[in-house]
Formats: structure tokens, sequence, C-alpha cells
């Protein structure tokens, strides 16, 4: 069988999200300056196609809030075609700290990979570790797309990253990535998801900002609220 030569990335780093208003991200972004700056990409559409068993048992588990949780998703940054760069992400979360193991490839191969006509490459642990997941769960399907358009920002001579995601929206059909950038909608107008990304605490400066600014810690999956409002629609 044949494998996926590719580059493998892993990230191990404490998260939390925060849903907020329009002039609570306008109140942020100015405070920003002089602490963090914006990434070289800019403002940048994401698609991450999340896969999942034909009974949702993976985002149905998630939902429950257990003290571990998995789920696997095919990311993209902007438009993508069969042979085009993506990547492929193995995403944990325990006890608060996220885990994340990511492969580059081609949707053409992942999807050869999910139809199990095609490894990984067998060299090195994130590899067995994604192939396992895969081989585990037996058949994993496409189940909906997430869509936002991202603002990433870095802390000079810091490991701190924090992302602002406008207009996040999804889709549980067309789950193609060749197609337009459009969807449902996860919140309520001019709301955006902040995260914050860091490898150990949050610096006092950006807790002294968030404070200020009213902004409060909340829990959101972009997937698990697609899930609900999908479940509530119907």
């Amino acid at each position: 069988m044949e494998s996926i030569q590719a580059p493998i990335t892993v990230m191990k780093r404490y998260e939390w999200k925060f849903i907020l208003s329009a002039e609570q991200t306008d109140f942020l972004c100015e405070r920003l300056q002089g602490h963090m700056e914006p990434d070289a990409y800019g403002l940048t559409t994401i698609a991450s196609l999340y896969y999942d068993t034909p009974d949702r048992r993976l985002i149905r588990a998630s939902i429950e809030k257990p003290a571990f949780k998995e789920k696997i998703r095919l990311r993209a940054y902007g438009p993508a075609t069969e042979t085009s760069p993506v990547f492929l992400e193995l995403k944990r979360k325990a006890f608060g700290l996220v885990y994340k193991r990511r492969v580059k490839a081609t949707v053409l191969e992942v999807q050869r990979f999910f139809a199990g006509e095609l490894n990984l490459d067998e060299d090195g642990q994130i590899d067995r570790e994604i192939t396992y997941f895969r081989d585990f769960y037996r058949e994993l399907v496409p189940a909906c797309m997430i869509l936002y358009d991202r603002t990433a920002y870095y802390e000079p001579d810091g490991d701190l990253r924090l992302t602002i995601d406008r207009n996040p929206r999804y889709r549980t059909d067309g789950l193609s990535f060749d197609q337009a950038p459009i969807g449902l909608p996860l919140l309520a107008p001019g709301e955006t998801i902040l995260e914050v990304k860091v490898q150990d605490t949050i610096p006092l400066w950006l807790v002294r900002i968030l404070s200020d600014g009213g902004i409060k810690h909340g829990s959101i999956s972009k997937y698990g609220e697609a899930y609900r409002l999908e479940t509530f629609a119907h």
C-alpha cells in the first residue's frame, strides 16, 4: 500500500475561547497594539472539513464535555482543489491541554487514506496515531464544513498566539473545498470567536485587557455548535 510522504507537525498548548461582540472585537484589536502583531497572512478564509462516523459518534461524545475528547479534520487555507496542499489534523483535548498532530497532504490523498487505499508515512509516532484513529473508528465520512475569516496575531519574542474568527459559518452539504466559502451562521451578527493559545499561562497584560473589555471565558466548539443548530433545526 502506498504512503503519504509529508511533513509532520506536533502542537501542545493550552487554548481558551471567548465569544466577542463587535464592540469588544474593536476594543481588543485596538488594545493589542504594542503587544502583538498580525501575522503575515492577514485576513484568511479557513475551511475545516470534519470527519465523523455516520451516527456522529465523535461530536456526540464531544458535546458531553468529557475530560478527554478528540476530533479529526481536514483544513484548507483558501480555495483548494484535489491536488492543493491541505492539512489533516488530529486534535485531542485532555484536562484543558490541547494536543494536535498534523500532516500535510492533498485532498485526493486524504480521500484515499480514509477509504483505506493509502497510508500515511509509516515512520513515526504521529503517523501511527492518525492511522490508528482511522482504523479504530473504522468508517469516517465527511460530516460538516466549518468556515471563518481569521486574523492571527503573534507575540514577538513570545509563544502567545491569538486568533479572531469573523463570520463563522457551517454547512452539511456541498462538502468540497472547491465550493464557494458560504454557509449558515454559527453566531449572532457581528459576533466573533477569540482563541488564545499559549504553552503556559496567559500573560497579565492580556488578562487586564480582557477584564477591561468585559471579555469573559466561554466554551464553544464550532463543529459542536453546528451539530446543535442542525439538530435543533430538525
